[in-house]
């Protein structure tokens, strides 16, 4: 895309090309400047040529236009006149139709250059690139090999002056005979080449001139001056031209779709971050709002079996189990699974449980986190489930508020604020921005909407009889926590998002680890949205949940970050090709409402603001890495790949931010 985009940028452009002429620095040579106005160069030197009296060759530059040209071709046809049309390449290939019609109205095609460039100005590849790729144009419109040029910018002979003559000595070199016209003073009596635009002005000149008296014929300028007009053209020489033709036609269609496609896909990206704010207001008040009555304001004092599943995770198991046993919530059973671990996750739990019976651990062979939990499901003894990952730090009123919502019986599950403990670097500056910024502002909008998509694996809590209603935590996909969310969605249960519920979690520290967990992540969630596609035909909660959620998901993570890299590759030709200025500002108008969406977002979560400084050079790494994770896994799925589960390599920093620089500030609860 890439290529054809700079194929069509390069040519149409004239980059790399003068656009109009230098002054002359020395005089055009006496044998061009007195002579006539058809020029070749030979190994007799310098030969010119004019029209014989009461001959006038009609010359046209530029085009094919498409309302010029055909008018002008309906005028020549009355008279009974024929003419020379010096076209341009670009335009040629853009319009073969018309060039077919100019040949075959008996009228001459001559080479203006691809573009229209200056050749005196051009450097030297753009020089071939002009008459080369003109050739080519000509070639597959119409079969010909034009032996006549008109140099852009050049009028009369002695406008062939300075650079401008060196150009035409190289042009001449190459078989061309230049064209140039006879100066305004020459009479049509005298024999004329006259030159003209393809314009409403030059249909009136040439009205006027096919009715002069002094005038016999109206000739081509090969049959006024005996010259052989077309060189013979090879089978090769066609197919090239034909393979420039449908590249020119590919990249003018793309150029146009993805200036359409870049319209569409800012306006949903604008009208996505004031949907985002105007539902996170909408969330927030309807938290100040909610009467001491309602159903969630019941207190919920249930005990609670919380599900921790564990691979290999002696480095954060300890912090996640004492900052589960210091919460506030008292009537606590936690099960740590362990899944096969190799290293003393396992022991460590077992020591920590020897000081406080509440910690219980079960082995098992290796056989996933689904596995795991639906182990500990089977082993819990209360009505109340959260499940817990095990690189994750409570806050330790999190799983008290993280329960509250389940007063209402309606509701089956909750999700709860999970946050980047670990923050130093610019990589997880940039993964915190994205969890408060994209996760945790998508799910006020979500709850809002009733459609919440995924309660993380880090911190969420389930009514028992909700997940055994669903079959438990399935296999089926490598997305076990939203595959479970929308599960509970299609079987009628409510899920609500309580933001006032902290925990803080380890992110990826490099760039390769962030590449498999999402990864795995997308890929999981693809798997999801196709296995519960049902929900958007569905009717009540699941239809709700199937046409507001999935068809979000669909659109903004899944489309739009497909198309997202073909639009910086246009928005570059934009910089590069087109107004770089209008570009800048279009990029620069789009950074600054993402800034403004992620300070209110921020703002909403108690954050400090200082992060935004690095959201700006998000666009440049971690934005294409999100991307071409989409990328990577909708090719998995569609050549059928099974994708195995990437286990992040832990280091046990979660808890940086407790009681550090930045500390949580307490938002309300229901």
């Amino acid at each position: 895309m890439f290529a054809v985009l700079l194929f069509e940028g390069w040519t149409t452009h004239e980059v790399d090309s003068a656009k109009t002429r230098s002054p002359c620095t020395s005089p055009a040579p006496d044998a061009v400047a007195r002579g006539g106005p058809v020029i070749g160069i030979n190994g007799n030197g310098i030969q010119t040529a004019s029209m014989p009296a009461r001959t006038v060759a009609l010359t046209f530059d530029g085009g094919p236009d498409p309302v010029w040209t055909p008018r002008l071709l309906d005028l020549l046809r009355q008279h009974n006149a024929r003419a020379t049309f010096f076209l341009f390449g670009s335009e040629a290939a853009r319009y073969p139709d018309l060039v077919r019609r100019i040949r075959a109205e008996g009228h001459e095609i001559g080479s203006n250059t691809y573009t229209g460039a200056v050749l005196g100005g051009a450097s030297p590849a753009r020089f071939s690139a002009e008459l080369d790729l003109t050739r080519s144009a000509l070639a597959g419109t119409a079969g010909l090999r034009p032996n006549l040029l008109r140099m852009p910018r050049t009028t009369t002979p002695d406008t062939l002056c300075g650079p401008e003559w060196k150009a035409a000595r190289q042009a001449t070199g190459r078989g061309y005979v230049l064209v140039t016209a006879d100066r305004s003073s020459r009479k049509p009596a005298q024999g004329l080449v006259r030159q003209f635009s393809q314009t409403s002005l030059a249909y009136g000149q040439v009205r006027n001139l096919l009715n002069n008296p002094d005038v016999d014929r109206f000739t081509t300028v090969s049959a006024g001056t005996r010259l052989v007009p077309y060189a013979s053209t090879s089978t090769a020489e066609r197919w090239e031209g034909t393979t420039l033709l449908w590249v020119t036609k590919l990249g003018r269609a793309f150029v146009s779709a993805m200036t359409w496609t870049l319209a569409i896909a800012g306006g949903l990206g604008l009208l996505r971050l004031a949907l985002l704010g105007l539902f996170a207001r909408a969330h927030v008040r309807r938290l100040e709002s909610s009467s001491p009555g309602a159903p969630w304001r019941g207190e919920v004092t249930e005990p609670v079996t919380v599900l921790v599943p564990a691979y290999n995770e002696e480095l954060g198991i300890e912090s996640t189990l004492l900052s589960l046993l210091a919460s506030t919530h008292r009537p606590l059973q936690i099960i740590v699974i362990d899944d096969g671990s190799t290293d003393r996750t396992a022991d460590i739990a077992e020591e920590i449980g020897i000081g406080d019976p509440r910690v219980e651990v079960v082995r098992q062979a290796n056989a996933g986190k689904a596995a795991a939990l639906n182990t500990g499901l089977a082993v819990a003894r209360h009505e109340i489930i959260v499940m817990v990952d095990a690189d994750t730090v409570f806050e330790p009123d999190a799983v008290y508020r993280l329960i509250q919502p389940l007063a209402h019986r309606a509701v089956g599950a909750v999700s709860g604020n999970a946050k980047v403990g670990n923050r130093r670097g610019l990589l997880a500056k940039w993964q915190h921005l994205e969890y408060v910024f994209g996760f945790n502002l998508d799910r006020r909008m979500f709850e809002v909407l009733e459609c919440m998509t995924t309660v993380p694996g880090a911190i969420g809590a389930f009514r028992r009889d909700a997940l055994v209603g669903v079959g438990g935590v399935s296999e089926d996909t490598l997305a076990e926590d939203t595959d479970l969310t929308m599960a509970l969605w299609r079987a009628g249960w409510r899920v609500l998002y309580e933001e006032s519920a902290v925990a803080w979690t380890e992110v990826p520290t490099s760039l390769g680890q962030l590449w498999r967990q999402r990864y795995r992540w997308c890929y999981g969630t693809i798997q999801a949205m196709w296995k519960h596609r049902g929900a958007a035909l569905a009717g009540g909660v699941a239809g709700r949940f199937g046409r507001r959620g999935l068809s979000y998901i669909a659109l903004f993570q899944v489309v739009l970050p497909l198309l997202a890299p073909v639009i910086d590759v246009f928005a570059l030709y934009g910089v590069l090709f087109l107004d770089p200025w209008l570009s800048a500002g279009v990029w620069l108008g789009f950074m600054g409402s993402q800034l403004i969406s992620a300070r209110y977002a921020l703002k909403l979560d108690g954050e400090r603001l200082r992060t935004l400084w690095s959201m700006p050079f998000q666009f440049f790494v971690y934005r294409q890495l999100m991307y071409l994770v989409v990328i990577q896994s909708m090719v998995a799925l569609l050549l059928g790949s099974r994708l195995k589960w990437h286990r992040m390599q832990r280091s046990g920093t979660a808890a940086e931010q407790i009681g550090g620089a930045a500390p949580y500030k307490s938002l309300p609860t229901r």
